[in-house]
C-alpha cells in the first residue's frame, strides 16, 4: 500500500470519493484511445522553408485527410489550395485579401478547415484539444468543433462564422484554425539532431519547433557547438561564425541573432587588405535579404575567423591530451617560407600561403587583435536574447539520446570497435561504453550550462562540447577526424578523407542492432533505433531501413547542400496507431515548382496487427500508475485511513 503521507497529499487534489472515482473513469477511458501520431525529423540544417512545409503537411498526413474528406466533392486545385493554406497560412491570406471576394473565400475555407480539424482531433480528448488551441480563439474553436451544423444548433453554428467575417477577424481565426490542425496532426514531435548550420534560418526552425506542445530533441554535432557558443566557448563561437560565413548566412548572425560582425569585418579588412583570400569565398546556397556582404570582404572575414579557430583548436587539444587528437595540431607542421605542410611524413603545397597573424615560434598563440575580436564575438553570443532563448529550449528539451515508446533515438552513433563491440571511451576519469558513455557525455554537456560561469568545471565541459562536435569517439560525430584544415588548404583529396566509425559498417546487421537495443534495455524484436547524421544515398540504391528493419536512418538530405549526393529531399518518419511509415521527399524546390502537388513516397516499415492505444505507450504506463494510486486512495477513503475533505 502507498505511504499514508502520499495518499494525504493526493487527497488534496481529489478530496472526495466521487472526485477520485471520476478521475479513474477518465484515465481508463483515455487509455483506450488510439495512440497519438509521432513525427520524426532529422538533419534540418537551417532549411526553414522546407522544414515548415514538412511540419505543416506532416509528411502527407494532412493531404491524406483532405483527400479523404473532399476528393469526390472538390476539384484538385481547391484541395491543393487547402493544403497550402494550412502550411503557409499568412502568405496565402495576404494574397487572397487583395481580392474583392475575400469575405466569401474566408467563409468557405473556414467551413472546410473545421471539417479537417474535426477529423484530425477525433482521437483526442476534449481537454487535450483545448490545451493545443491558440488561446485567443479557444472558446470559439471549441464551440465550432463540438457543434454540428446539421443539428439543432444550426443557426448558432452559422452565426458564429458570420460574426467572425463581419468583425473582420476571419484572417486571425483562419491562422488559429490552421495552427490547431497542424498541432493535432502530430501529437509528439521528435527532432533527431542537426537543426543548425548550412541552411539560412535555423532560428526560424527553432521558432517553429517551439510552437509545438510535446517535443524532444536528440542533439546533433551541428547543434552542440552552437550550444557551446551560446555559453561563451571561444572555440565554439569561432566555429559557428566560420560556418555561417562559409554558407553566406550573414542574416542569421547579424539580423536574426544580433551578433555584431563589425569588429570582424574591420579586423579582416585590415589584416588581409591585399589578400584575395580566394579559397575562402563563401558557398552561396541562399541570398541574404538584410545583410548582403561583399564577397571579397566575406572571404577575408572567413579566413580571419578560420585562422583564429585553428589556433584555438590547437590550444584546446594541448589542454586535453585524453582527447587523442594530436593529429589535428597542424599549424606547427607548416614551413612558412616554402608555403608547404608536412603531414605523416608527406609534404603538400598549401593553396594559401599568407599567414600574417601567425608567429612562427608560437603558431598557436592569438595576436592581441585576434584575442580582442573573439572575446567581442563571444560577448555578442552570450548576450543575444534570441539565441539564448533557443539555446535554453534546446537544453531543456534535448539530450544525447532519447527513449520514447520503446524506440531509441540518437543522432550519430554508438562508438564501436573494429570487431563490432562497443568502444571504451575515457571520460571524467572513467572508461565507459554504450549507454553509460552517452549518459556521462550528456551530463558533461549539462555542466557547461548549469555550472558556475567561468569555473574550471564549466570551462572543461565547454571544451567537451567542441569534442562532441568533431572528436574521434564523439557519439554525435562518428568519424575519426574532421579534416577542415586539409579541405581549405590542401589540393590532394586523399588528405580530406574522414573515415566513419565502424558503427556505420555494422548497422546492416540485425544482430548488431539487437545488441544496441539490449544495451538500452529495449525489446530486441519490437523496438527500433531512429538515427540521423549520415545522408542516405538513395540514387545509389541505399535504403533508409537497416539491421533487418530495426534501424531507420531519416537523414535523407533536407539540406540543399546534400541534394546532389542523395538524389532526394530528405526522409521523415511517421508512427501512428496503425503503422510506422518512412516518407521519402523530393527537394523542396521541386515541390514548389510543382505547385505543391508532389506528394512524398511512403515506405511502410511496420503495420501493427491491432491498433495501438494510449494505454500501451509511455504515457499509458504513467496513467496506469496514476490509476493504481487513485484506487488505493479510494480504499483509504472507504476504510477510514484517509478522511474525505467534504466542505
Amino acid at each position: 500500500m502507498r505511504d499514508k503521507d502520499y495518499l494525504e497529499l493526493l487527497s488534496r487534489k481529489y478530496p472526495t470519493i466521487d472526485d477520485a472515482s471520476v478521475e479513474i473513469i477518465n484515465l481508463k477511458a483515455i487509455s483506450e484511445l488510439p495512440k497519438g501520431t509521432e513525427y520524426f525529423l532529422s538533419d534540418i540544417h537551417g532549411e526553414s522553408d522546407g522544414f515548415d512545409y514538412l511540419l505543416g503537411t506532416s509528411s502527407g498526413v494532412i493531404r491524406e485527410k483532405i483527400e479523404l474528406l473532399f476528393k469526390n466533392t472538390l476539384p484538385e486545385h481547391d484541395r491543393v489550395e487547402l493544403q497550402i493554406l494550412i502550411v503557409d497560412t499568412k502568405n496565402m491570406i495576404n494574397e487572397k485579401s487583395n481580392n474583392a471576394d475575400f469575405p466569401d473565400w474566408c467563409k468557405i475555407v473556414i467551413y472546410r478547415l473545421i471539417r479537417i480539424c474535426r477529423l484530425v482531433t477525433s482521437k483526442y480528448t476534449r481537454s487535450k484539444i483545448r490545451k493545443k488551441m491558440p488561446a485567443n480563439f479557444a472558446y470559439i474553436l471549441d464551440e465550432l468543433l463540438q457543434t454540428d451544423s446539421e443539428e439543432n444548433k444550426e443557426n448558432y453554428y452559422f452565426s458564429i462564422i458570420d460574426s467572425i467575417i463581419e468583425i473582420s477577424a476571419a484572417d486571425k481565426f483562419i491562422i488559429a484554425l490552421c495552427q490547431l490542425i497542424r498541432q493535432c496532426s502530430v501529437d509528439r514531435l521528435h527532432i533527431v539532431g542537426d537543426i543548425y548550420d548550412r541552411g539560412p534560418h535555423p532560428d526560424k526552425v527553432m521558432d517553429s519547433i517551439m510552437t509545438f506542445n510535446d517535443v524532444d530533441i536528440a542533439w546533433g554535432n551541428h547543434d552542440i557547438h552552437w550550444l557551446g557558443a551560446a555559453k561563451g566557448s571561444l572555440i565554439c563561437v569561432a566555429n559557428a561564425v566560420r560556418l555561417a560565413i562559409r554558407y553566406n548566412n550573414f542574416d542569421l548572425l547579424e539580423y536574426n541573432y544580433g551578433i555584431n560582425l563589425r569588429s570582424l569585418s574591420s579586423f579582416a579588412n585590415d589584416v588581409y587588405r591585399d589578400d584575395p583570400c580566394d579559397i575562402f569565398k563563401p558557398n552561396t546556397l541562399d541570398k541574404n535579404i538584410y545583410d548582403e556582404v561583399d564577397k571579397d570582404l566575406a572571404a577575408k572575414m572567413h579566413k580571419a575567423i578560420s585562422i583564429i579557430q585553428f589556433k584555438l583548436e590547437c590550444q584546446l587539444i594541448k589542454r586535453h591530451p585524453n582527447y587523442e587528437m594530436n593529429d589535428r595540431i597542424l599549424l606547427d607542421k607548416i614551413d612558412y617560407d616554402k608555403g608547404t605542410i608536412t603531414i605523416e611524413g608527406k609534404t603538400y603545397e598549401l593553396k594559401d600561403k599568407n599567414f600574417p597573424t601567425i608567429d612562427r615560434d608560437n603558431p598557436f598563440e592569438l595576436t592581441e587583435g585576434e584575442n580582442t575580436l573573439i572575446q567581442t564575438l563571444a560577448f555578442s553570443f552570450m548576450n543575444s536574447p534570441t539565441l539564448q532563448r533557443h539555446a535554453n529550449y534546446m537544453y531543456s528539451k534535448g539530450g544525447i539520446y532519447k527513449i520514447f515508446n520503446g524506440n531509441l533515438l540518437y543522432h550519430g552513433c554508438i562508438p564501436t570497435k573494429e570487431d563490432g563491440s562497443f568502444d571504451n571511451v575515457y571520460i571524467d576519469n572513467q572508461n565507459l561504453y554504450g549507454k553509460n558513455y552517452l549518459k556521462q557525455a550528456e551530463d558533461k554537456v549539462r555542466k557547461a550550462f548549469y555550472c558556475e560561469f567561468g569555473s574550471e568545471e564549466q570551462l572543461n565541459a565547454l571544451d567537451y562540447c567542441w569534442y562532441l562536435w568533431c572528436g574521434p569517439k564523439s557519439p554525435l560525430f562518428g568519424k575519426n577526424r574532421m579534416a577542415t584544415f586539409e579541405r581549405y588548404f590542401i589540393e590532394d583529396k586523399e588528405t580530406h578523407k574522414e573515415n566513419y566509425n565502424p558503427y556505420y559498417y555494422y548497422v546492416d546487421s540485425k544482430e548488431y542492432c539487437q545488441n544496441i537495443l539490449k544495451e538500452f534495455n529495449l525489446d530486441t524484436e519490437k523496438s527500433h533505433i531512429i538515427n540521423g547524421h549520415v545522408p542516405v544515398k538513395t540514387h545509389k540504391g541505399e535504403s533508409p531501413i537497416k539491421g533487418g528493419g530495426l534501424l531507420l536512418v531519416i537523414d535523407g538530405g533536407l539540406s540543399k547542400a546534400y541534394h546532389k549526393n542523395t538524389g532526394i529531399g530528405g526522409y521523415t518518419l511517421i508512427s501512428n496507431s496503425n503503422m510506422m511509415v518512412i516518407a521519402e521527399h523530393r527537394p523542396f524546390s521541386e515541390v514548389v515548382e510543382s505547385g505543391f502537388r508532389l506528394s512524398p513516397k511512403s515506405i511502410i516499415v511496420e503495420s501493427f496487427i491491432k491498433r495501438i492505444t494510449v494505454g500501451e505507450t509511455d504515457v499509458g504506463k504513467q496513467l496506469s500508475k496514476r490509476i493504481d494510486d487513485l484506487l488505493e486512495l479510494l480504499n483509504a477513503y472507504r476504510s477510514g485511513i484517509v478522511k474525505e475533505k467534504v466542505n
